[in-house]
């Protein structure tokens, strides 16, 4: 692809964003084209339609989140900051917004992979985290995973709001009390 139409598949993509997190997931494609200072015949050769636009931004996050969690774990410490760090690194992409937009359709199979991919990723951190001790034995992982994009796939997520804080508050284990001297 030449250099041109990679700056505008990629100005699209960032306007898609801002168009669909301003005027919800049914703005018009000829919004998202203005927003990126393009015609909607460029926006529409690199987009057929909304659903591959809507695809592609999906894709990219996944993939920009997979990429994340292999840097985190590669950086080594606990898992439970690995974790912490996945949520703070969540909450600022446009996942809730890809939900929306990704509910109305059918996911296409590259994406269901990527998805996948990632669970398995977030699954092994939230074992890890479970046999150093940081996350509560009585949970399984997969439904460590489902908690955590529940607090991360909603509109206004953030790492200081209740539902964040109670939910990794609720998944830490417990610390044993101490164990009082004998008088």
């Amino acid at each position: 692809m030449r250099a041109d139409a990679r700056r505008n598949r990629e100005r699209i993509l960032d306007a898609a964003l801002a168009v669909f997190a301003a005027r919800g997931p049914s703005a018009a494609m000829e919004d998202v084209a203005r927003e990126a200072g393009l015609g909607v015949g460029t926006l529409y050769r690199h987009f057929p339609d909304r659903r591959a636009l809507v695809e592609e931004i999906a894709a990219r996050s996944l993939q920009d989140l997979r990429d994340e969690l292999r840097d985190l774990r590669a950086g080594g410490g606990p898992c439970w900051d690995v974790l912490s760090r996945t949520v703070a690194f969540c909450v600022g992409q446009p996942f809730a917004l890809i939900k929306s937009l990704a509910e109305a359709n059918a996911a296409p199979a590259g994406r269901l992979a990527l998805q996948d991919e990632v669970d398995d990723l977030l699954m092994q951190i939230a074992e890890q985290a479970q046999r150093e001790g940081a996350v509560r034995r009585d949970i399984e992982p997969r439904e460590v995973v489902d908690l955590l994009s529940t607090v991360v796939c909603r509109p206004g997520a953030r790492t200081d709001d209740a539902l964040t804080k109670v939910v990794l508050d609720g998944l830490r284990a417990p610390v044993p009390a101490p164990v009082p001297e004998p008088s």
